[in-house]
């Protein structure tokens, strides 16, 4: 089988090497590539994954069997509308993104009617820990003859539905809980930074939830939404849209969006979206209060 890769970012790239010995011919193709500078970290992980770079979605969807999507939450739709433009009849599709119900039924309804398979994956868990085994929801009428080949490969699909909108329904409230926990975390953990209580407050919490050790935990949230507070606060968008579409009012979770949003840019900003795990929740902690500091003093810190 030939599979194409849109989208070849993190997940993309991931996917990309996991599922290369699997396949005749790989290409991907991503936005960013027209710009040689500043894909040039992707032109490298393509080459060493032995993956072609395809000139645009046209050249990709004529040289597929399959085709992976892997962009970020609030480009779904646009690429599945892209794709319909030139996909082959019996062609699979299988959307990897991270959107609401309403937004997978759509662009299921754009390549269904261009003859292409659509099959929705809801992504459940983090996936650079996990690979292409990470576990995955499928839903669509054609899920049920895609999941074995899937799994053929290595990957852990497991078909929730055969309606669009179930897997990425069960995706989205997962979403709202942990990304949710995440932007608790950080606000509670900068600011108890900020007061010198972390030690008792973190106590606290390990009496109150003994089977998650907090500190450790603390690390990885302030890191992955630091690395990824942007695609996240687009997932949380469409998490909001899915809270939405279910007839609630969406307030926490389009806050939870915020924190992200904002999380992203203070990483920018302060230099810190690429540290990753090791330097401890402290460290990025401290350096959201230096940034605060810098903007706006707020007189005397009370660490200590």
């Amino acid at each position: 089988m030939r599979i194409g890769l849109i989208g070849f970012g993190e997940v993309g790239q991931i996917m990309g090497v996991g599922l290369r010995p699997q396949c005749t011919q790989m290409a991907a193709w991503d936005r960013m590539l027209p710009d040689v500078v500043a894909s040039g970290a992707m032109r490298a992980a393509a080459q060493a994954a032995q993956i072609d770079l395809a000139d645009g979605v046209e050249a990709l969807c004529a040289a597929s069997d399959l085709i992976v999507s892997a962009v970020t939450a609030s480009s779904t739709l646009e690429v599945a509308r892209a794709v319909s433009q030139s996909i082959q009849p019996g062609c699979w599709f299988l959307d990897l993104n991270s959107a609401s119900p309403l937004t997978k039924q759509e662009a299921a309804q754009a390549v269904g009617r261009a003859g292409g398979r659509y099959v929705e994956a809801g992504v459940m868990t983090s996936v650079p820990p996990h690979g292409i085994a990470v576990p995955m929801l499928l839903g669509g009428p054609d899920a049920v003859q895609l999941a074995p080949i899937l799994s053929g490969w290595g990957m852990r699909p497991e078909v929730a539905s055969d309606r669009f909108g179930v897997a990425s329904a069960t995706k989205m409230c997962r979403s709202v809980m942990i990304k949710g926990l995440e932007a608790l975390v950080i606000e509670s953990f900068a600011t108890a930074r900020h007061y010198g209580v972390e030690d008792a407050m973190i106590a606290t919490l390990q009496e109150t939830f003994p089977g998650i050790d907090w500190t450790r935990q603390g690390e990885y949230f302030f890191s992955r939404v630091a690395q990824h507070g942007r695609r996240r606060a687009e997932e949380m968008r469409e998490a909001a849209r899915t809270v939405d579409e279910a007839g609630f009012e969406a307030s926490l979770t389009s806050a939870i969006a915020q924190k992200h949003g904002w999380m992203a840019a203070q990483a920018v900003e302060g230099g810190f979206s690429k540290w990753g795990t090791g330097r401890g929740w402290q460290a990025y902690a401290d350096r959201l209060l230096e940034q605060r500091d810098a903007r706006e003093p707020r007189g005397t810190d009370q660490r200590g």
